[in-house]
């Protein structure tokens, strides 16, 4: 019977109110729904993001194209040309492994809204998830609040041998060697503190590093941040946001960053997606984003503990 689809129809009926549900709440909002290429001639350059490469031929010419990671860059291409607060739920796609919260394709839904920063969309994230999952209102806290709380430490004033000793302590042993704060950071976030979040009520946390700002803006101040932000429900991550970056050098530097990481990875370097740093030098208007993944949200809803028990056909099955 390898023929029958992963979800039951019981299931698939409520993914199909669920998203009934996300449409009407933006139309509410006067929010735009859009659609944009899942195929492109760029991706993300992003060193822990790996993009499915696909061929097109144009004649005699082959072309290398990319399955999209998430519909950002072409959104924002969009945004600044005038379409105001926008939103989309579309394929995404990735060289991931396969597991309970992975398939290399997914649901995601993304939106952008105008005159936001992160704390408002927030907000509005958080209303999203009380109508559909009927929850408490989520808790907030701050990047910084959390490492302390969990692991006693401060992670805008640690040092790698404070990180050492910290990862010691919560039993982690490493068969490589890490010496960036960074990796760290993100090691013991996801080792020691992640599990935990969201277990009663949605977690949002806020305001990262400055390193882990992606596209997100640097907030001045004594210890800058970037304004971006996590949501966990369950222990698990469901979405991803920032208070967008305007500045078109900034981002060209960001990216070439990021391949220079890529190359110290063994990595391929990948091409800059040069459209979008032209939409941001053209003005890409005051606005913050997120990403959040659907069949996730779908798993908690439906109380599922497989990713594929909420898809129609997985990367198995399809």
């Amino acid at each position: 019977m390898d023929w029958l689809p992963n979800a039951t129809i019981a299931t698939l009926k409520q993914r199909a109110a669920i998203l009934k549900s996300i449409r009407d709440f933006f139309a509410a909002r006067d929010v735009l729904e859009v659609e944009t290429p899942s195929l492109s001639q760029h991706t993300v350059t992003d060193p822990y993001i790996e993009s499915i490469p696909a061929t097109i031929r144009h004649g005699n010419q082959a072309q290398t194209y990319y399955l999209q990671t998430s519909p950002e860059y072409a959104m924002k291409r969009l945004l600044a040309a005038g379409s105001g607060s926008i939103y989309q739920i579309c394929k995404a796609f990735r060289q991931d492994q396969i597991g309970h919260l992975h398939n290399p394709e997914f649901t995601m839904l993304e939106w952008y809204r105008i005159g936001f920063d992160h704390h408002d969309l927030m907000q509005e994230l958080d209303e999203l998830l009380q109508l559909i999952l009927q929850c408490s209102p989520a808790s907030m806290q701050s990047y910084q609040s959390i490492f302390l709380k969990y692991l006693n430490l401060d992670p805008h004033q640690t040092s790698i041998s404070e990180l050492k000793h910290c990862a010691a302590i919560q039993g982690i042993q490493l068969a490589a060697e890490i010496n960036d704060v960074t990796t760290w950071l993100q090691l013991l976030f996801t080792h020691c503190i992640e599990a935990q979040l969201g277990k009663d009520k949605p977690c949002f946390i806020y305001d990262f590093p400055v390193e882990q700002a992606a596209l997100a803006k640097i907030q001045p101040g004594k210890t800058p941040t970037a304004a971006r932000f996590e949501l966990y429900v369950d222990g698990i991550e469901l979405a991803n946001g920032f208070h967008e970056l305007q500045d078109a050098q900034e981002q060209k530097k960001r990216f070439e960053n990021n391949n220079v990481e890529r190359r110290k990875l063994k990595l391929a370097p990948l091409p800059v997606d040069t459209r979008l740093l032209k939409a941001l030098e053209h003005g890409l208007p005051e606005s913050a984003g997120v990403a959040m993944g659907l069949d996730r949200l779908i798993m908690i809803k439906t109380k599922n503990q497989e990713i594929r028990d909420v898809i129609g056909f997985d990367i198995l099955t399809g």
